[in-house]
């Protein structure tokens, strides 16, 4: 198999794209959370911008701290200034409540931070690393974008995930098949409480299931109960006896009630259907350079 497969002429025109925006900033921090879709962001810009970009990511109880020194680790490889900041959401009034605009609170406290830390280092833009694809589920957190006047270079771009996918394969990046991770926070039903413990519950018991095999799957929390999420065809691998037994041990060891699996499997976004339809798409015409 080809680790650094080449582009088709649409790819490669979408890169070129990215890259001649990414050219037209004076400096560039990018909010850098190590996932795949940032890393692509950054990685461009770097090679674009050289000592003129800055990664910056949020440490928080949302954020395993395995993220941030992946994120580390990524920028110190290749020799790209990284800061990290930490993010206090849990003061923000309401948000532990779990409101569903929780996503546009948490953003928005990160996007000020980075911010800060673009200011104190004299740089004149921010950017984030959301795709075009993210534009079809509920996504408060775009309002934040909007409001914070936080550029999306990879929307603009036309980048669906697929194409950050292959783009990063292309270039070497080791997220390229990382995946999708979302801040701990929307593993819990919208209106249950939210505290750093029931985060580190959530985190283990996650890493519980990856110490078994599982690399895709997500672990969502109602109350006391733990639904577990894995690509259906894991689905059999999860129930078998001794597997079963192991995944209810560990989670009932780490404060779960009950465990369950959801037969339609993994996916993103799925506390999201028990919300209203909503466009949470900002105005495109908001968004420019701060």
């Amino acid at each position: 198999m080809d680790d650094n497969p080449s582009l088709d002429a649409g790819l490669v025109e979408k890169l070129a794209a990215l890259r001649e925006t990414l050219e037209g900033y004076e400096s560039l921090a990018v909010a850098f959370s190590g996932g795949v879709d940032s890393a692509l962001l950054l990685a461009v810009a770097h090679d674009a911008l050289r000592d003129r970009v800055v990664a910056v990511t949020g440490r928080s109880p949302s954020i395993p701290p395995r993220e941030v020194e992946a994120a580390r680790a990524f920028c110190q490889e290749r020799g790209i200034d990284h800061a990290v900041v930490d993010t206090h959401e849990f003061d923000i009034e309401g948000f532990k409540h779990n409101p569903p605009d929780r996503c546009y609170r948490c953003k928005r406290e990160l996007f000020a931070c980075v911010a800060r830390e673009a200011d104190r280092r004299g740089i004149n833009a921010v950017a984030e690393g959301s795709n075009i694809d993210d534009e079809g589920d509920y996504r408060p957190g775009f309002r934040a974008v909007a409001e914070m006047r936080v550029e999306s270079p990879l929307r603009d771009a036309g980048l669906r995930k697929a194409d950050v996918r292959a783009i990063a394969r292309h270039l070497g990046l080791p997220q390229w098949d990382k995946p999708a991770f979302a801040c701990l926070n929307s593993r819990f039903a919208y209106g249950n409480s939210i505290t750093p413990e029931l985060l580190a519950m959530v985190d283990g018991a996650a890493e519980a299931l990856r110490s078994l095999g599982f690399r895709r799957v997500r672990v969502r929390v109602s109350g006391k109960s733990a639904r577990i999420e894995v690509p259906p065809d894991d689905i059999g691998q999860l129930v078998l006896g001794d597997t079963r037994e192991k995944v209810v041990r560990e989670l009932e060891a780490l404060g779960f009630a009950f465990v369950s699996v959801d037969l339609r499997g993994y996916r993103t976004g799925s506390m999201n259907a028990t919300l209203p339809q909503a466009d949470p798409r900002p105005d495109e015409g908001n968004r420019h350079v701060l």
